[in-house]
């Protein structure tokens, strides 16, 4: 089952990933949302459309930007509809 971890801690956990761009989206009620915080950070995917980002927060610690998810997708990337996404250190491990 695919996990991502960072600093010691589970973040998100699903065997219903979806792999897109060699990146796995987790479904939104398999991550912790006690580990993320609200990010002003937004980037622009041609295809996926606009991103939203989170922080990720373990002990005090923060990895910033280090989740997103795409909250209205375009058509071609409805599937992933805030489904979220890990880097910037988060480690997603099978």
């Amino acid at each position: 089952m695919p996990k991502a971890i960072w600093n010691g801690k589970v973040i998100a956990q699903s065997n219903e990933t979806i792999k897109v761009e060699g990146n796995h989206y987790f479904p939104p009620e398999s991550v912790d949302s006690a580990f993320l915080q609200s990010s002003d950070a937004r980037t622009s995917c041609p295809w996926k459309g606009m991103a939203s980002y989170y922080d990720v927060v373990v002990d005090g610690e923060i990895a910033q930007g280090a989740a997103w998810f795409y909250p209205e997708p375009k058509p071609a990337a409805s599937d992933i509809k805030n489904y979220v996404a890990f880097w910037r250190g988060v480690k997603v491990k099978r």
